[in-house]
């Protein structure tokens, strides 16, 4: 027997990042958008708590007790007195590394799939409570759709969505650490006084409307000039998509990959092609928002 959940990436349309808490962390105004790229997580009996990864940029991916994935597994075993002897295998095909919460996507959907398998009984709220525990990003791989995400950008409140948004990801060699991203936004912001985040209403009536127009004015990540910061040549790529017609381009999360909002689908092929022919990023993904949550399949 085996459970496959699908999970997908996100993108943030506003990152908002407070100073630095006596924890190290920051306080967020995050707005995730779930889009339409996915990892397909399948757990399976085993005889002792094993990892595999498929697909692009497999590589990269720890397959030891580092993995979300494995550390999902273990938090969800503990809590229930079960010893967590599965083989989970990860189809990857969010971008690795790239700001787009494919690590917190894994460990969503390994905790899904495992409370299937163990029937655990485990409520909505305990399953949120321990992704809560793994990462700040991974409570909204387990919901989706679209949320205001507060705290560490953990504390989660849906946001209504009016319609389809059409994205452009533009996938980068090699990654950025969070952290390293975040200690850059320190270094930058340093004798600077930072205001305390907080969510746009002008963006949150455009995701309500669907309205792409409105939506591209009002975008905006915190963390993209420490990101450009330690990677220069995104900002060719940002470049790249808005010459080629892109409503507004950011880089994604912590990057390095970059999104571009396109107007409609003949659109976002048009950016596409136009980025990949311009060398200034190895791949392009086309996609739509929102999308659902981890689903078991």
């Amino acid at each position: 027997m085996s459970v496959t959940v699908r999970v997908p990436a996100k993108v943030n349309v506003r990152l908002a990042v407070g100073a630095p808490r006596p924890d190290g962390f920051h306080d967020l105004a995050n707005v995730f958008l779930a889009v339409g790229l996915y990892d397909e997580v399948t757990v399976a009996p085993a005889d002792e708590l094993r990892i595999t990864c498929s697909g692009p940029d497999a590589a990269q991916v720890p397959l030891d007790a580092t993995n979300l994935a494995a550390r999902a597994a273990i938090a969800l075993a503990g809590r229930y007195g079960i010893e967590p002897r599965v083989h989970i295998h990860i189809d990857k095909d969010i971008p690795v590394a790239g700001g787009m919460a494919g690590g917190s996507a894994d460990g969503a959907g390994a905790l899904l799939a495992c409370d299937a398998l163990w029937s655990t009984g485990a409520t909505r709220a305990e399953l949120l409570a321990i992704c809560a525990e793994l990462g700040s990003d991974v409570p909204f791989s387990l919901v989706g759709g679209a949320a205001l995400g507060v705290g560490r950008g953990e504390q989660l409140t849906p946001v209504e969505v009016g319609g389809t948004f059409h994205w452009v990801f533009a996938v980068a060699d090699g990654g950025l650490s969070t952290p390293a991203v975040y200690r850059e936004f320190d270094r930058l912001t340093e004798g600077i006084r930072v205001p305390e985040p907080a969510a746009s209403g002008a963006l949150l009536e455009a995701l309500r409307a669907g309205d792409t127009a409105a939506l591209a004015g009002a975008l905006d990540n915190g963390l993209q000039p420490a990101a450009l910061s330690l990677r220069p040549s995104l900002a060719g790529t940002l470049a790249a998509g808005t010459t080629a017609g892109a409503a507004a381009a950011l880089v994604s999360g912590s990057g390095p990959t970059t999104a571009f909002l396109a107007e409609d689908e003949a659109s976002a092929h048009k950016v596409a092609d136009a980025l990949i022919a311009s060398g200034t990023c190895r791949n392009a993904r086309i996609a739509t928002s929102p999308a659902p949550g981890a689903t078991i399949c």
